[in-house]
């Protein structure tokens, strides 16, 4: 059999193996770490913790979250977040929001800076791109733009603030949608469980 030259050399090529570039949230094993991610190290691990959830369109609510942030080897972290409803026992009662992205801080002249972009992605049709800057262990972001689905519930902007505190992952959430303005939506404390 002849091969076509307008079909590509890949079409019938056998699989590849598995990914063979390593990601970790545990700085003892793994690629080693961008150096512009120096400012942004205490914040790599696997976290988990309990949180307080409400908007003025919903009832509050109490949920457990997991926040994966991970590297491998380039100049920006990883960020995955999943989280369920917890009953009054706190007992899991189904899965809750659920999100994936990057951080990355500003380079200029190859030289990470105090200042980061972060791009937040939902699976109900939400892309949000954050602004924001890091302060120590304190990492602040607020929406530069909002990109929905057509079926997306309305968001239009959002503020998250992040910090370290005492060895764990703190935050609060706040978010414009609905018709509403910036107002409380989660807030949260995780340990390190991982890394």
């Amino acid at each position: 059999m002849s091969e076509n030259p307008l079909q590509p050399p890949w079409l019938n090529a056998p699989p590849v193996e598995e990914y063979p570039f390593e990601e970790s949230y545990d700085l003892r094993v793994g690629p080693k770490l961008h150096p512009a991610l120096d400012g942004l190290l205490p914040y790599i691990g696997l976290w988990r913790g309990r949180g307080k959830g409400g908007f003025p369109t919903i009832d509050d609510f109490d949920y457990a979250q997991e926040i994966r942030i991970s590297h491998d080897g380039r100049p920006f972290l990883h960020y995955e977040s999943r989280a369920w409803i917890l009953d009054e026992q706190s007992k899991p009662v189904r899965p809750a929001g659920r999100e994936v992205g990057w951080w990355r801080p500003v380079l200029v002249d190859g030289r990470a800076t105090d200042e980061l972009e972060a791009l937040l992605t939902t699976p109900t049709g939400v892309m949000e791109l954050h602004l924001g800057k890091r302060t120590g262990t304190q990492v602040e972001f607020a929406t530069d733009a909002v990109i929905r689905t057509p079926t997306a519930k309305e968001v239009t902007g959002g503020h998250r603030l992040f910090g370290i505190v005492e060895g764990a992952l703190l935050y609060a959430q706040e978010m414009a949608a609905m018709g509403h303005g910036l107002s409380p939506h989660l807030s949260a404390r995780l340990v390190r469980v991982g890394g």
